[in-house]
């Protein structure tokens, strides 16, 4: 297993704090990602940006952010532009070194929460989900979108950029909804649950088609974590894995510490060795402690620190005696 960390192209210090962990690999959003900026995926910018990892002693093994995609996910026109873009940024990643790339079939937006400002343990801040309180909420779209379309879109998809990920040897790692709720907003969800995983991988027997095994949504979609990791090692098609924990259900949840929530930490991380997972494994939406702002919600500086050394004393513990 590698150790990872996402960090932003702009964070210089966290590149060094990464290596001096001995964190080896870096996830990243695409260059020149920032306040006002937008977002490159040409071949000279994403090798660019490898190499400023490389430099800092780190491998850039993942990217994990996408060219627009919606018009892709919502089978509405300029959709066959938006797939060029995404076809020629994962070529361009398979010519620059990169080995994953981890995107996302939410449609209109992204990860939900309603707060970030939710107390966990000592006072520290989580984000948490509230189904509740988007009751009265208005449609987030002009028009609902349909599960039924998000599966038949998400399969066109498959049929065309499988075969490119294949030529540019790049592994697509399928992230799940967040929440795993559908619809929310009059926006439909598809990846929800672990058979719905199961359906996506059916779509194409290639191994460059695969998941990012994000730990805090399959909590929410089942109670055995370390069973799901086993189902899904089993068809080698686990490429990337955010370890993370919460605590609820779908309708109402709350981010927790990786060592204060209810899954199993440590009955987990066995199960990844078990299965031989060998790729890069990352701390996700970690709480914000005292003294720094809570900013980026979920990747703070103080609470990622905890949680490598977490990590890193599970992995030891899971490499030299049987749990």
């Amino acid at each position: 297993m590698r150790l990872a960390l996402y960090i932003w192209p702009w964070q210089d210090e966290m590149r060094t704090i990464a290596a001096q962990l001995g964190v080896s690999d870096a996830v990243c959003s695409l260059p020149a990602a920032g306040p006002g900026l937008p977002m490159a995926w040409d071949f000279g910018s994403l090798l660019v940006l490898r190499q400023r990892f490389a430099d800092a002693g780190l491998d850039a093994s993942v990217i994990e952010a996408s060219p627009p995609m919606d018009s892709i996910r919502r089978g509405l026109p300029g959709a066959e532009a938006e797939f060029e873009q995404v076809a020629a940024m994962i070529q361009n990643m398979g010519a620059a070194g990169y080995r994953i790339w981890c995107y996302n079939w939410m449609a209109g937006f992204n990860w939900l929460r309603t707060s970030t400002t939710t107390r966990a343990r000592g006072g520290a801040l989580v984000s948490s989900y509230d189904h509740a309180l988007l009751r009265d909420a208005p449609p987030a779209l002009a028009e609902p979108v349909p599960e039924e379309r998000l599966w038949d879109t998400y399969a066109a998809f498959v049929e065309r950029i499988v075969p490119v990920a294949e030529a540019a040897n790049v592994k697509l790692a399928l992230h799940p909804d967040d929440p795993p709720l559908s619809p929310i907003r009059g926006v439909g969800r598809i990846f929800r649950s672990v058979d719905a995983f199961e359906r996506a991988l059916a779509l194409s027997p290639s191994a460059h088609h695969g998941i990012t095994f994000c730990q805090g949504n399959f909590r929410l979609m089942t109670d055995d974590i370390p069973g799901a990791v086993r189902r899904f090692g089993a068809t080698g098609r686990v490429h990337f894995v955010h370890f993370r924990d919460v605590r609820g259900t779908p309708e109402r949840f709350e981010e927790t510490f990786h060592d204060d929530g209810p899954t199993d930490m440590l009955s987990a991380m066995a199960a990844y060795r078990e299965i031989g997972f060998g790729g890069p494994m990352r701390p996700d939406h970690v709480p914000a402690l005292a003294g720094e702002p809570n900013e980026p919600v979920g990747y703070t500086l103080r609470g990622r620190l905890y949680a490598v050394g977490y990590m890193r004393g599970l992995m030891e513990a899971t490499q030299n005696r049987s749990v």
